[in-house]
């Protein structure tokens, strides 16, 4: 059994990032909301996170704080060190100003374990409307800044602690190593979460729960279907069988790439060519949502269809990781639907299957951790993500095959050319979009009127949030040259400098 951290969600837009950090310090940690705990048995520590309430509002999200206390050590996250304060009697009030951004710790007290290695001069990063303006007697100051003269508290006699800053952020300077004190030295975890152990248990256990039966799955190219897939097959062998299946709306060759590269993997997988289908069923629709509605269905029913002829499956696989199982009972509930996701989560009822899901208990940096470990090539571990609907959302518009011919030579000189000159791994996404708009060139002596493609780059770490890459011009004038002499049908390329929020990475 390992040793597990829990840390209570109260809503911060940072939550999922303090457990990323945690993991990368080869810890094991889950978030659960501050209004559905699971029992604290077997959790060695606590994290508060921050929220976007104020302790000050009337119905403040809370916990039993005593009953937390007496469980091992805690530390409070801006809103939760502000909770831990007030509750215990010391005075949270509204800051003068708001503060927000980057401020450094101009006293540090270094003999205690938290700031252990951390100077004096330390940036960190606030972002809070209120500030604790009292602590109470049993509370010490134990680090401040211009600004924050309680930038953190420790507990006399306890090992509870809160930081009114953001150690999990990246433009905390030394946000790990604080974490790294507090996990280490104040908790006493030994880091005994690593991807060479997950596969190894994972294995296992799956060995333990599938036995003998048959495993169906939908696999997309993607990293998380490829590295779940992978977990099950080391498992099971070839009772796991695998469909990939091509709607025409992949990148340039990446059908038979994939599969070719699944197959050497070791994969028990059938290819499936449903384009025809899928054009089809998509001609003349340009609405996005139902774009992808149909896309979804015609996907279920093709892989119901090809499942059908497996017999005896009881189980379906899936790459569920730990992001998507904690949407589930988050603070508010599911958040507002932005746009639907192409996925396979309808297929259960119906076909009556078990689900299996390998990585459910991962973060995405964590799922190319342990397909790295697994021996899984970065052709695969270092794709940047794409959506399932495919190219369909990059085509704005109806689809025609016409269109998706464009638009995936189109694509195929972009993302060969960032390969090619260093850029694609500073980028987290990368992809070619397909303009409902034709403007007038001129193409030797003749005059055109053709498409239009905008290229779109973006740097981020998870997808909630993204800025565009700034891609040099020099590269971009290339990319742009070349699409426009090799590419039949565009005469114009643009490049969308806009970031998440408020546009969004994908266009629809």
């Amino acid at each position: 059994m390992h040793q597990k951290l829990l840390i209570i969600d109260f809503g911060s837009q940072y939550t999922q990032l303090i457990a990323r950090r945690v993991r990368e310090l080869n810890v094991y940690c889950e978030i659960w909301p501050y209004n559905h705990l699971p029992s604290l048995d077997g959790f060695q520590a606590v994290i508060l996170s921050g929220s976007p309430h104020s302790v000050r509002e009337r119905n403040a999200p809370t916990v039993d704080l005593q009953a937390i206390f007496a469980n091992g050590p805690v530390l409070g996250v801006c809103y939760g060190a502000q909770l831990i304060a007030q509750k215990s009697g010391g005075t949270v009030e509204k800051s003068a100003t708001r503060e927000y951004g980057r401020a450094n710790l101009n006293d540090v007290s270094k003999k205690e374990d938290l700031f252990k290695g951390i100077k004096k001069g330390s940036q960190v990063w606030m972002s809070h409307g209120d500030t604790i303006f009292e602590i109470p007697e049993n509370f010490k100051i134990i680090a401040s800044t211009h600004e924050v003269k309680v930038a953190a508290f420790k507990v006399k006699k306890q090992d509870v602690y809160g930081v009114q800053f953001h150690p999990e952020v990246y433009h905390s300077e030394d946000g790990t190593k604080l974490l790294g004190n507090f996990l280490y030295k104040i908790c006493g975890f030994t880091g005994d979460w690593t991807p060479g152990m997950f596969v190894e248990e994972t294995v296992a256990e799956l060995k333990n729960t599938l036995k003998k039966d048959k495993v169906i799955m939908a696999l997309s190219g993607g990293v998380d279907s490829t590295v779940a897939a992978s977990l099950i097959s080391k498992a099971i062998g070839k009772n796991l069988h695998c469909i990939f299946v091509d709607n025409g709306l992949l990148r340039k060759g990446e059908f038979e790439s994939v599969l070719h590269s699944y197959k050497d993997f070791g994969l028990n997988v059938k290819g499936v060519d449903a384009k025809a289908r899928f054009m089809k069923a998509l001609k003349g629709v340009s609405d996005p949502e139902k774009k992808r509605k149909i896309i979804g269905g015609l996907f279920i029913e093709i892989f119901d269809e090809e499942s059908k002829k497996i017999k005896d499956a009881k189980w379906l696989g899936q790459g569920t990781i730990y992001p998507d199982v904690i949407e589930s009972v988050s603070v508010k509930g599911p958040s507002a639907t932005i746009k639907s996701h192409h996925n396979v989560g309808g297929l259960p009822a119906k076909m009556k299957l078990k689900v299996v899901e390998p990585l459910r208990t991962l973060f995405k940096d964590e799922v190319r951790r342990v397909g790295r470990s697994m021996g899984i090539g970065e052709d695969f571990i270092g794709r940047h993500p794409f959506p399932g609907p495919g190219l369909a959302i990059r085509i704005l518009g109806d689809i025609t095959p016409e269109k998706a011919a464009i638009l995936q030579e189109a694509d195929f000189i972009y993302i060969n050319a960032l390969k090619k000159h260093g850029l694609y791994d500073e980028v987290w996404q990368a992809g070619a979009i397909f303009l409902p708009v034709q403007s007038v060139g001129v193409m030797g002596d003749e005059r055109t009127y053709e498409n239009a493609i905008c290229l779109r780059a973006v740097t981020s770490t998870d997808g909630m949030t993204a800025d565009w890459s700034r891609l040099p011009y020099d590269f971009l004038a290339q990319v742009s040259n070349e699409i426009i002499n090799k590419v039949k049908g565009v005469n114009r390329v643009v490049f969308d400098i806009s970031s998440k929020p408020p546009a969004t990475i994908e266009w629809e």
